[in-house]
């Protein structure tokens, strides 16, 4: 039944827009906490702004235990090709078409597996302004938390569930996972 349940959800990804989908083997999800001080960093501007990122989202260890309910997963993956490595607008347009078709499958998903929980690529775009720290997320139902913010080296997961990372020279892929029951 998992079985049939996970290709299926494969198919619907694929048909949704996703460039490539694949199973997850959560025994796989390997929370780092180096993995979670690079958003330290706050390359994305998101640290310590957020109701999804870091330290809003839990530490590494709740984060894992959070995730550690689930049986089964998907990865899902947007891959694009730029014009070259300095193509900006592109790596905007394919990581914007990654992000809508990830909301989009996860409102799908909700309506089969109410109790999944998606993990993106980057931070929670649900709403303009998060309303962190002042008051509570607008939208904890549907907030995602990027995979990093658990702790996952998302190249490592990629590898442990036979789905590639890196698809060449001049491509950029983004990748986010569903954990479901």
């Amino acid at each position: 039944m998992m079985r049939d349940a996970l290709l299926s959800c494969i198919d619907q990804a694929l048909t949704f827009g996703f460039s490539r989908a694949g199973a997850l083997d959560c025994s796989t999800l390997a929370f780092l906490p180096q993995v979670r001080e690079m958003c330290a960093a706050d390359k994305c501007g998101k640290y310590d702004r957020c109701w999804t990122c870091p330290p809003a989202c839990g530490t590494v260890e709740e984060c894992a235990q959070r995730a550690g309910r689930y049986r089964f997963g998907l990865i899902v993956q947007t891959t694009g090709q730029l014009e070259d490595s300095f193509d900006y607008d592109e790596m905007t347009s394919i990581k914007e078409c990654h992000q809508d078709t990830f909301l989009k499958f996860a409102r799908h998903l909700r309506e089969i597996f109410p109790d999944l929980l998606a993990l993106g690529a980057g931070g929670c775009t649900l709403c303009e302004s998060c309303t962190y720290p002042a008051g509570p997320c607008r939208h904890p139902d549907m907030a995602v938390s990027s995979m990093e913010a658990y702790g996952l080296l998302v190249s490592d997961l990629c590898l442990k569930n036979d789905i590639p990372y890196y698809y060449g020279p001049s491509t950029m892929t983004f990748t986010g996972c569903y954990l479901l029951n």
